[in-house]
């Protein structure tokens, strides 16, 4: 069979599928890499973009599917069997060795030797010369733990470059670099694109991917939206592939509620100029109101995570001032959140909120007992009328109070951390994501918990990546981009074609 000239100095995926117990991660889905290129690939929380990066650097192996090099089909079982064929990888969090001077960490493994013994000269002069040669200022007798965080992935780019890379993926590099620092990344990877090295940029910044990127494939829930030339993709309609909506007025959906009821009123929650630092969330100024539901819409990475964060003290802030009902207050950590009548369901849940060995009991109880702390404790008796109470009330699907946490679905996991929150009786409450994941029912169950909350009198800050249920439940949205809050959206402004065209900016049409 004769080789396809369109595939010679290309990688080509065709046909990938990948299951897991439960989870069809990807499903036939193609990806096509040129040498000199530069291709983001693109697609929200879950779309499978991780599972094909893994498939392809053999961290996974696929189910279904073939993969070829220059026209030749290659076989990868392992990370080794990746860099062999030229294909490397640098992660978000660099995965290098801090305690390492910059060269060491450069020819880690492959260490110029005489006499069988290191040649720290040779190593030094060859540091240099590779530091020299791709515009990258660091001392190659420097420890690595010295460096600023995007000379570390420079450093990480060089050392996948010098072992002779003809691929290399990018899986979020900038998320932790400012403005300056991003341009001296870009100039390497342009300098790379013109060394005729094929680049995969996994980012979530639309301004990025316009910037630099030449092509750009999508993926929506582990299959293939489609592959598209920059210039030929406006940024509404990559937003509209990334999260499969159509650009629509659902007028049915839209909530009657008038957000200027609140403005007599002393907020809440008052941010004004916070910020956690310019690689969390630049500075916002926000109001929240007594009995109100505000929405935080953007795409994943966009800041909307970071902001809640940073008033809640997740992430600690660095400038700006925060107010609880008018009075001035500084939060450092979520204890004192918790003590201001706070209360935060976090995005990760697996990470961040469940105690998957404790009991169902013991994950309810854990907030409150904390907020009392250790000279208040709860007799055993007070948390299991506890328990059952909530149990109660939301449902939750259990064998019982003594349940390990891990046993639940990922719903009634939701609502343990739910729970767990309501427990406090908190003023100000925090749902980050609270229906990612769990089926329908519990969703709409969730939705309805979260007015009949607002109804109560309680301030809630939602976030979801789903826009209807966003548009149903929320009275003001605040739209955020880039790690910015960009603009909130009250009233008729809350339909899903105004909420996308301000997430994409730029060039709308």
């Amino acid at each position: 069979m004769s080789m396809e000239k369109s595939e010679i100095n290309s990688l080509v995926m065709t046909g990938i599928g990948k299951t897991f117990p439960g989870v069809r991660a990807l499903n036939d889905v193609d990806f096509k890499l040129r040498c000199g290129e530069i291709h983001a690939l693109m697609g929200e929380n879950g779309a499978g973009k991780s599972t094909l990066i893994k498939v392809l650097t053999g961290v996974y192996i696929m189910d279904e599917g073939s993969i070829r090099l220059d026209g030749a089909p290659v076989v990868i079982r392992s990370p080794q069997d990746a860099q062999k064929l030229g294909i490397s990888t640098v992660y978000q969090e660099v995965n290098l060795c801090p305690n390492l001077t910059v060269m060491e960490n450069l020819f880690i493994g492959r260490e110029p030797r005489k006499m069988g013994l290191i040649d720290w000269k040779q190593m030094s002069h060859d540091a240099s010369e590779l530091l020299q040669r791709l515009n990258i200022l660091a001392d190659p007798a420097a420890q690595l733990d010295s460096c600023s965080i995007a000379i570390q992935q420079m450093i990480a780019i060089a050392r996948a470059v010098n072992t002779k890379c003809k691929f290399l993926i990018l899986d979020e590099p900038t998320s932790s670099l400012d403005a300056d620092e991003v341009k001296k990344l870009f100039a390497l990877m342009r300098q790379l694109k013109e060394a005729n090295v094929g680049i995969i940029f996994i980012t979530h910044f639309l301004e990025q991917v316009y910037e630099i990127c030449d092509r750009i494939t999508v993926l929506r829930n582990g299959e293939l939206v489609g592959e598209y030339e920059v210039e030929n993709l406006p940024r509404l309609e990559l937003v509209k592939k990334m999260m499969g909506k159509e650009i629509e007025v659902l007028s049915d959906l839209s909530v009657n509620k008038d957000s200027a009821m609140f403005e007599d009123e002393v907020p809440m929650v008052e941010a004004r100029d916070l910020s956690s630092g310019p690689s969390m969330v630049a500075p916002f100024s926000l109001k929240m109101y007594k009995g109100e539901v505000v929405g935080f819409s953007g795409l994943l990475g966009s800041g909307r995570s970071e902001l809640v964060r940073a008033i809640y003290g997740a992430d600690r802030a660095v400038q700006g001032q925060l107010y609880i009902k008018g009075k001035s207050t500084r939060i450092k950590k979520p204890l004192d959140a918790m003590e201001q009548g706070m209360a935060y369901l976090p995005e990760d849940r697996k990470a961040d909120g469940i105690f998957g060995e404790l009991s169902v009991r013991e994950n309810i109880i854990i907030a409150l007992q904390a907020k009392q702390g250790v000279f208040k404790r709860l007799t055993h008796k007070e948390m299991e009328q506890y328990a059952d109470e909530y149990i109660q009330l939301l449902n939750i699907k259990t064998a019982s109070r003594e349940t390990p946490m891990k046993s639940l679905s990922g719903g009634n996991q939701q609502k343990v951390i739910l729970a767990r929150w309501l427990l406090t009786n908190p003023e100000f409450m925090i749902l980050d994501e609270p229906t990612r994941g769990i089926d329908i029912g519990t969703k709409t169950e969730i939705q309805k918990l979260i007015l009949k909350l607002a109804s109560e009198g309680k301030s809630v800050a939602f976030i979801s990546s789903e826009m209807d249920e966003m548009i149903r439940t929320c009275s003001r949205m605040v739209v955020m981009r880039d790690r910015c809050k960009v603009v909130e959206l009250t009233g008729s402004e809350l339909n899903q074609s105004t909420i996308m065209r301000t997430i994409a900016g730029g060039d709308a049409e």
